[in-house]
C-alpha cells in the first residue's frame, strides 16, 4: 500500500451507506479512521492546519465494496502459473478449450492442471472420460476442475498421484462416480473431491500464496472490493495467510471454515482482529445447476444441452447431506456461538436447510445469528418469507442472470423455474437484508455489473425475461457495502461512511444514481482506499 498523510479530508459528493444521512460534502480521515461526516464548513473546521485535502470534483465517494461470498486463497492459487484457466469467460468456444487442453499438456509434460470447463457455455464440450484423458496425459495427470467448483475431472495417472482408487471412500457430502462395474470413471463431485484429485497442484500453490494473494487482491481493489470473504477456508493454510499477511494484504478477510465430519472449529471464536478473523462456518446443501446435482421439486428439462453433460432425463438432482447429516453438522458448530453459512441452490435443498435450522433454533435460541444461504438459484417468494421469519439473510450471486440467463430457461428449467433464478426483489420484498457476490473464480469479480444485473435482470445478449423486476440502485448499494458487511459481522467497523469506521473507500467516475440502470456497469473505479490508505488508482 502507498503511503497517506495521517489526515485527509475528502470534499465532493459523498454517499454514506448510513441511513441517518444517506449525503454528504466531507469526510475527515485520520490515521485509517474516520473522525467525522457533514458538511464542508463544519469538517473543515475540525481539520489540522497541514490536511491533505483530496477534491472529489465530479466523482462520487463511497464505501469500499465488499465482495460476501469469495474464495481469496484459492482463487489466488487456482490463478496462478500453476493451473491454465479454460473458463468460458476468458476461452468461448468447445474449439478453444481443446486447444488450450493440448497447449497445457505439452508446455507440462510433469502434469496438467486446468480450470473453467463449462459445457454449458462452451457449447460442444461433452464430459471428458477416463479414457480421453489418460490419451491426452500420456501417462502424465490430467486434472480439469469444472467452472462451477462443483465437480473434477482426472485421468488414471492424476488418481494414482492422488491416492485414489475405486475403494477410496467417498469424502463426505461428495462422491466419486464410478460405471456399473464399480471403476471409476474420471469424475468427482463437490469439494471433498475436487481437494482430494487436486491437493498436490493446491499445495504448491500456497508455497507462493504471498505474492499470488498480492495480485489477486490488487485485482479486487481495482474493482472497489475492499473486504472478501473465504468460504473455503481451512486452517492448513493458516501459515500461508500469514506469510501473506507479513508481506502486506490490501483488503480485509472474513474466513469460513469449512465443516467437516465430527470436527469443531480450529479457532476460538473470539480471533484475529479487524484485518483477518473467523467468523464462521461454510456447509454444501447441494451441488450446482450446471452439473446437474442440485436438488430440486420440479425435473431437469429433456434437452440437447442437458443430455451434453450428462444429466438423465427428468432428474431431480441430489443433494450432498440427508436431513440427519445436516442436523449432525450444525451441532457441531452452532452451540459453540458460530455463524453457519450454507450453499443451497435447489428448492428441496433450501427446504431442508431450512427445516434443520429450524429445529436448531429450538433447541439453541439465539437472537442475532444471521444465519446465511448462499445462492440460492430457486428460492421462492414463499421460502424467503420463512427465512426472514427465522432470521435468516441471503448471499446472491447476480451474475447467474447475466452470463447463463438463457442456459437456465432454454436448456435447463424453462421459463417458469429460470427466469425467477435469484430473485433479489422477492428476497428484499420478505424483509431480507440481502448481498451480491461473484464466487471466486466463477465469474470475474465485479460490483458494479452486479447491481446493473440486479437492477435490469437482463443476460449479456441483452435479453431480460418477464416475471421478475428488478432492484432499486440504493438497495443495489446496500447490498455491495453495507448490508454486506453486516452479514459478515463487521457492519460496526466497515460497509458505511460513519465516524469511528475504518477508512475503506471507493471512488466512481460518477453518481450511481445519476445513470442509467444499465450502465451502472460501466462506471469506473477511479480509486480506492484501505484503511485511509490508497490501494488503487489515484486522484
Amino acid at each position: 500500500m502507498s503511503g497517506s498523510s495521517r489526515e485527509t479530508l475528502f470534499l465532493g459528493t459523498i454517499l454514506t451507506m448510513d441511513e441517518s444521512r444517506p449525503r454528504a460534502e466531507a469526510v475527515l480521515v485520520r490515521e485509517g479512521r474516520i473522525v467525522a461526516v457533514g458538511d464542508e464548513g463544519d469538517i473543515r473546521s475540525q481539520a489540522s492546519a497541514d490536511v491533505a485535502v483530496v477534491s472529489l470534483g465530479e466523482r462520487v465517494l463511497l464505501p469500499g465494496f465488499i465482495e460476501a461470498h469469495g474464495h481469496p486463497t484459492d482463487t489466488a492459487a487456482v490463478f496462478s502459473e500453476l493451473i491454465a484457466d479454460i473458463r468460458p469467460v476468458t476461452i468461448a468456444t468447445a474449439e478453444g478449450v481443446h486447444e488450450a487442453l493440448r497447449a497445457g499438456v505439452a508446455a507440462h509434460p510433469e502434469g496438467a492442471y486446468f480450470n473453467g470447463w463449462d459445457g454449458l457455455l462452451q457449447k460442444g464440450l461433452t464430459d471428458p472420460t477416463l479414457a480421453e484423458l489418460d490419451e491426452l496425459g500420456g501417462g502424465a495427470p490430467v486434472v480439469i476442475l469444472h467452472n462451477s467448483g462443483h465437480v473434477v475431472y482426472f485421468n488414471t495417472a492424476a488418481a494414482k498421484a492422488a491416492g485414489i482408487d475405486k475403494n477410496s471412500p467417498d469424502p463426505v457430502g461428495s462422491h466419486w462416480e464410478k460405471d456399473a462395474a464399480g471403476e471409476l470413471t474420471g469424475k468427482g463431485f463437490e469439494v471433498g473431491c475436487v481437494f482430494a484429485i487436486a491437493e498436490s497442484v493446491l499445495v504448491a500453490a500456497q508455497k507462493e500464496l504471498p505474492q499470488l494473494l498480492h495480485t489477486y487482491l490488487s485485482s479486487l481493489n481495482a474493482v472497489g472490493i475492499t473486504t472478501v470473504s473465504d468460504m473455503s477456508w481451512s486452517e492448513a493454510k493458516r501459515p500461508a495467510l500469514d506469510a501473506a499477511r507479513a508481506a502486506g494484504l490490501t483488503a480485509r478477510i472474513r474466513l469460513y471454515e469449512m465443516s467437516a465430519p465430527g470436527a469443531h472449529a480450529s479457532v476460538p471464536l473470539d480471533n484475529g482482529d479487524d484485518l483477518v478473523s473467523q467468523v464462521g462456518v461454510k456447509t454444501w446443501a447441494d451441488g450446482s445447476p450446471w452439473v446437474g446435482n442440485i436438488q430440486l421439486s420440479f425435473p431437469y428439462l429433456d434437452t440437447p444441452a442437458t443430455r451434453s453433460i450428462g444429466i438423465p432425463s427428468g432428474s431431480h438432482g441430489s443433494s450432498n447431506y440427508t436431513r440427519e447429516q445436516m442436523d449432525s453438522v450444525v451441532e457441531q458448530y452452532f452451540p459453540q456461538g458460530w455463524q453457519l453459512a450454507c450453499h443451497a441452490h435447489g428448492d428441496l435443498a433450501i427446504d431442508m436447510v431450512l427445516d434443520a435450522w429450524e429445529a436448531m433454533l429450538e433447541r439453541h435460541p439465539r437472537v442475532d445469528h444471521r444465519l446465511r444461504l448462499e445462492h440460492v438459484g430457486t428460492m421462492s417468494a414463499t421460502q424467503f418469507e420463512r427465512a426472514k421469519t427465522l432470521g435468516v439473510t441471503v448471499s446472491m450471486l447476480m451474475d447467474h442472470v447475466y452470463y447463463w440467463g438463457e442456459v437456465l430457461v432454454d436448456d435447463l428449467f424453462g421459463a417458469e423455474h429460470g427466469a425467477p433464478w435469484t430473485n433479489a426483489r422477492a428476497a428484499l420484498d420478505a424483509g431480507l437484508r440481502v448481498s451480491f457476490h461473484n464466487d471466486g473464480t466463477v465469474t470475474p469479480a465485479e460490483p458494479l455489473r452486479n447491481m446493473t444485473v440486479a437492477m435490469t435482470r437482463t443476460t449479456r445478449s441483452g435479453h431480460r425475461y418477464p416475471g421478475v423486476d428488478g432492484v432499486t440502485i440504493e438497495e443495489a448499494l446496500r447490498a455491495q457495502t453495507i448490508d454486506a458487511a453486516w452479514q459478515l459481522f463487521s457492519d460496526d467497523i466497515i460497509g458505511s461512511i460513519e465516524a469511528g469506521k475504518y477508512a475503506d473507500f471507493v471512488v466512481l467516475s460518477a453518481d450511481p444514481h445519476t445513470v442509467e440502470p444499465q450502465d451502472v456497469a460501466g462506471l469506473d473505479v477511479v480509486a480506492t482506499y484501505l484503511a485511509g490508505e490508497l490501494v488503487h488508482g489515484g486522484l
